[in-house]
């Protein structure tokens, strides 16, 4: 069983970027498909961005997708880079991997996940 850990968050000028990481428990993290979510108080946990197993397939929600990178390495860890950080960004975020190698905004699809990672944006 893959466990996974999301680093990275913190507090964000408006404006500004960060880069998330997701590292993974295992060796063979390059055979899973890989989700960011983000859960905003009282909201709705929301797909962020997806990347499949070979990294050849990358998916992103309307509202980030021109701002957002997801990538990853040959090793165990996955990246979620975003600029122009904006006060609806705040959320704890969440990655998620699926043995599936495709990617899917369905956060069903995926068994695996981590504790979450604190993002606020201030003005």
């Amino acid at each position: 069983q893959v466990r996974l850990v999301e680093s990275g968050g913190g507090l964000v000028q408006s404006g500004g970027s960060l880069r998330l990481f997701c590292a993974a428990s295992e060796r063979t993290f390059g055979r899973y498909g890989v989700g960011w979510f983000r859960q905003a108080p009282g909201k709705e946990r929301d797909f962020v961005a997806s990347i499949s197993s070979s990294g050849g397939t990358r998916n992103y929600a309307e509202s980030v997708k021109d701002r957002s990178t997801i990538s990853r390495d040959n090793a165990n860890t996955v990246y979620l880079q975003m600029s122009s950080l904006k006060l609806e960004d705040t959320a704890v975020y969440y990655c998620a991997a699926t043995l599936s190698p495709y990617t899917t905004d369905r956060a069903s699809a995926y068994a695996y996940w981590g504790q979450g990672t604190q993002v606020t944006i201030s003005s």
